[in-house]
């Protein structure tokens, strides 16, 4: 561990009570996040986890950020991560929410081998994880229309993400999507393609991460699935992206 451990412990107290979310901390999550960071850093070299290095900045940027969606979501519930990359927030919330299951999707095996791995070493037992595209896991039986939320971080545009999440997304469930500065933009631009997949824009919140005197916004966007997704949805990823709803 190169790190310090008991400095570690403080600085991830301090930082979630300064983004008021210091109610989700206890000592065992402090030692899975604790021990999660570590095992970011040890292996980031050979999977390419993270530009971000620096501890506190792993706090901020990684685990209080998914500390937002990860209050969001309602007990007993069942979660899809659409393109869960390094494990985020498909690990944060595992182990923010034990009473959740979370399925980590994602298209690169070494990824979501990785995460697999990071599970087991937490003893995370409510995360799987599938390798695969999500639009070819959202026209499988055993998945479409399964999930009580499906949320997204940093995947893709919003006209594309929609159309792989939103069919993920069981009858009265939400897609959250972790979204950067140009959402408003992105909201815009898929105005026709949530009611057309069965989405109806609940809201935009704006969360702001601070660590002392710097600070930076984001919204999270929350979908609510209000009818069945056309079957023709998603369609293949490349008429997707080249032709956008």
């Amino acid at each position: 561990m190169n790190f310090d451990e008991n400095q570690f412990r403080s600085n991830i107290v301090k930082i979630f009570d300064e983004n008021g979310k210091g109610y989700m901390l206890d000592g065992e999550k402090i030692e899975k996040f604790l021990r999660l960071t570590d095992i970011m850093l040890t292996e980031n070299e050979k999977y390419n986890l993270t530009a971000i290095k620096e501890p506190d900045k792993i706090i901020l940027n990684h685990y209080v950020d998914c500390a937002f969606i990860a209050e969001k979501i309602e007990g007993g519930k069942y979660v899809a991560d659409v393109g869960c990359g390094a494990g985020f927030p498909t690990l944060p919330i595992a182990i923010f929410r034990p009473d959740v299951r979370i399925l980590g999707i994602d298209s690169t095996a070494k990824r979501t081998n990785y995460v697999s791995m990071a599970a087991r070493e937490l003893g995370l037992t409510n995360v799987t994880t599938l390798t695969a595209r999500a639009e070819d896991a959202a026209k499988s039986p055993d998945l479409r229309e399964k999930f009580d939320y499906t949320v997204a971080r940093a995947v893709a545009a919003m006209p594309v993400l929609c159309e792989l999440c939103i069919p993920l997304t069981k009858l009265g469930g939400k897609f959250i999507a972790m979204k950067g500065k140009n959402a408003a933009c992105e909201l815009e631009e898929a105005k026709r393609a949530i009611p057309t997949l069965g989405g109806r824009l609940l809201c935009s919140e704006e969360v702001t991460l601070k660590l002392g005197a710097e600070e930076a916004s984001h919204p999270l966007i929350i979908i609510g699935k209000v009818t069945k997704t056309p079957s023709a949805y998603p369609r293949p990823y490349a008429k997707i992206v080249k032709a956008p709803l």
